[in-house]
């Protein structure tokens, strides 16, 4: 079923007080749903290299337990590693064909992390857990059965919207800059671990950043403060070169620092990510696919890293409904927002929701009987393509992460 039908609630840039976090690429969170994604995506390509057809997966239960070092200013050890578990569900043989499961596994993971973390080490700084086991046969046999589209392997459901409020914009943006390559070669004694909290309140947006400086290139005490004020001006000039919309724009930097307390009052880190010692990190923590936590959004429960990409409404709705809701704003004259809900039903094949609502914001004498026809249109070809968008996502195209 197909509803399209005005938005009726308070548009988020219309709320006095809207509220947005993001984590970061070294965020104990954000590494675990990436890797994980990475991994769905490796065993995705070995399936489709070995029986041309992607297999039941799903490895979207993951654990990064922190491990344990010692740090002083100008250096320290790792005493115990960081260790992952990797969870959930493979397939591991097929027509007497085996497929090295574990070896993918850990190869992506270890890839990932040499393509991310700049400072650890994949061999020596973390160790891998393997809870992997076969499917079970219901599951599994929905991709045994005929058809170019699978069925849907849950009851879910997921929503999307666009465009991205200016608050989102700023936290994503931010974030993004703060990890970028040339951050990281104007300031490389910052870490990965970066998260990013947004406050608006009414039209002044307030930013408060968290992101360690590396033990290694930190001397003193002394030297710590001096370049952490460095980093927080790049922050404030970058903010006030991209930053518009807002009457004014301020930045707290790792506010729980104290001067004179010396290790203990300094947010330094070995490795670049709190993993290495202070934080665990499990898959669908982190952000949602769009990159960040709307706290004033509508938001789904699922978590899309790690889910085959095939079957699992939680990995394809969540992404399809942001795409769908961007797609309907790009090219329908007169829609200013969209909202898009998609709903499965276990064993349905997953281009055919149960139900699929748009709710529009419409422009000034604007209505959605203007419009219905084209969004229908919109969504209906976006259903239609889901078995070259699954390959899609079973390629890595789309961050889920």
């Amino acid at each position: 079923m197909l509803v399209v039908e005005e938005f009726h609630g308070t548009q988020v840039t219309q709320q006095r007080v809207e509220i947005v976090e993001r984590k970061g690429t070294g965020h104990p969170d954000q590494i675990c749903d990436c890797i994980m994604d990475s991994i769905s995506v490796a065993l995705s390509q070995a399936y489709l290299s070995e029986f041309g057809t992607i297999l039941h997966h799903n490895i979207d239960k993951g654990l990064l337990a922190a491990g344990r070092v010692e740090m002083r200013f100008g250096g320290g050890e790792v005493i115990e590693p960081m260790e992952l578990t990797i969870g959930d569900r493979a397939t591991f043989s097929l027509a007497g064909k085996e497929i090295p499961v574990h070896d993918i596994a850990v190869g992506a993971a270890k890839a990932w992390i040499s393509r991310n973390l700049r400072h650890v080490d994949p061999e020596r700084h973390v160790s891998y857990r393997l809870k992997l086991a076969p499917g079970s046969q219901e599951l599994t046999d929905i991709f045994a059965r005929p058809g170019a589209v699978r069925g849907a392997n849950d009851t879910s459901a997921a929503v999307g919207y666009y465009p991205l409020s200016p608050t989102e914009r700023a936290v994503l943006t931010l974030e993004r800059e703060l990890n970028s390559g040339r951050f990281k070669t104007l300031f490389p004694e910052t870490g990965e671990d970066v998260k990013v909290m947004g406050l608006r309140n009414g039209t002044e947006l307030d930013l408060t950043v968290a992101m360690p400086l590396l033990a290694g290139r930190i001397g003193s005490e002394r030297e710590y403060f001096e370049r952490k004020h460095a980093v927080e001006m790049e922050m404030r000039d970058f903010l006030e070169r991209g930053c518009r919309g807002f009457e004014r724009t301020r930045v707290h930097y790792n506010t729980l620092d104290r001067a004179g307390r010396g290790l203990a009052g300094v947010y330094l880190s070995l490795l670049g990510t709190s993993a290495e010692d202070a934080d665990s990190g499990q898959v669908g923590r982190g952000n949602r696919v769009n990159g960040l936590i709307p706290i004033a959004r509508a938001i789904g429960t699922e978590a899309a890293a790690g889910k085959n990409p095939m079957s699992h409404v939680g990995k394809i709705y969540n992404v399809l409904s942001h795409r769908m809701a961007r797609e309907i704003c790009k090219s329908v004259a007169g829609v200013r927002g969209a909202y898009v809900m998609l709903l499965s039903r276990i064993g349905d094949p997953v281009d055919r929701p149960q139900m699929a609502n748009a709710q529009l914001v419409m422009e000034p004498r604007r209505t959605v009987a203007e419009v219905e026809a084209e969004v229908r249109e919109v969504m209906q070809r976006q259903l239609s393509g889901i078995p070259e968008f699954c390959q899609a996502l079973a390629r890595g195209d789309f961050l889920v992460c």
